[in-house]
């Protein structure tokens, strides 16, 4: 059953999260956090760490060793088993990197349906998701998967040895940029209109009327025009997740 319902999550995931997100916010009552209107913006910002943490893990990881596992067609496919890389301390750093923004984002509204209901669905998407994609890797790569998976945990990562692991590799950050500027781009966002959404929610029109928000609103300014920058440079080719003298990855 997890794998059939893997299957599905992994064939609409683009659209599943965003849905889920409007859903929540439209039944939410968001909160200060233990009450108080002075810790909340540490929440807020442990939140937004947590959320940046989540974007360095899928950065290092993209970086380091791509991995061609997004499907084909909205179906799970691969066409070698990566071991490498961030790939050698967990076997699904990209999952745990959405778990981590996922989780960022619920601390940002603070706001008990997120708790209860979004993380707990998000982990049994992501959960059904590994399950399909698991078995396809069995399938395919029979004993050599189930060596890696004795090896390497699923998704917590063994910390030492990181070194070792991308000796002799470079950090593609050219790839970073091409594959996910639009994660990067969307998460910031969304730390900061969620922010605005939690202080409306709770103090009213009044509380967008500050200081720090109009910074805030000119930072989103920027960031959309660095966003446009960056998209552009991708659709006319001037940059490129691999340059034409390097090799793609296998």
């Amino acid at each position: 059953m997890m794998v059939a319902l893997g299957k599905f999550f992994f064939r609409f995931r683009g659209g599943v999260s965003p849905t889920l997100m409007v859903l929540l916010l439209i039944i939410s009552t968001p909160r200060d956090f233990l009450g108080d209107s002075k810790l909340d913006p540490w929440l807020d910002a442990a939140g937004a760490l947590v959320v940046i943490l989540g974007l360095a893990v899928r950065a290092i990881t993209i970086g380091y060793e791509y991995i061609v596992r997004g499907g084909r067609k909205r179906q799970v496919y691969a066409n070698r088993l990566v071991q490498g890389g961030v790939y050698a301390h967990t076997r699904n750093p990209m999952y745990l990197g959405n778990g981590l923004i996922t989780l960022g984002l619920a601390m940002v509204v603070n706001a008990w349906q997120f708790y209860l209901i979004g993380l707990p669905f998000i982990a049994l998407m992501y959960a059904s998701i590994i399950a399909a994609e698991e078995a396809f890797l069995r399938e395919k790569f029979g004993a050599e998967f189930d060596a890696y998976c004795a090896r390497v945990n699923r998704i917590l990562p063994r910390l030492s040895g990181f070194k070792d692991s991308i000796e002799g590799m470079r950090f593609n950050w050219r790839r970073v940029l091409v594959k996910d500027y639009g994660t990067i781009y969307l998460s910031i966002v969304s730390v900061i209109c969620l922010d605005w959404w939690h202080d409306y929610a709770v103090r009213g029109p009044s509380a967008l009327i500050t200081t720090g928000h109009a910074w805030l609103a000119a930072f989103l300014i920027g960031w959309f025009v660095l966003f446009l920058a960056v998209r552009w440079l991708k659709k006319t080719r001037r940059l490129e997740g691999d340059r034409p003298d390097q090799p793609h990855p296998a």
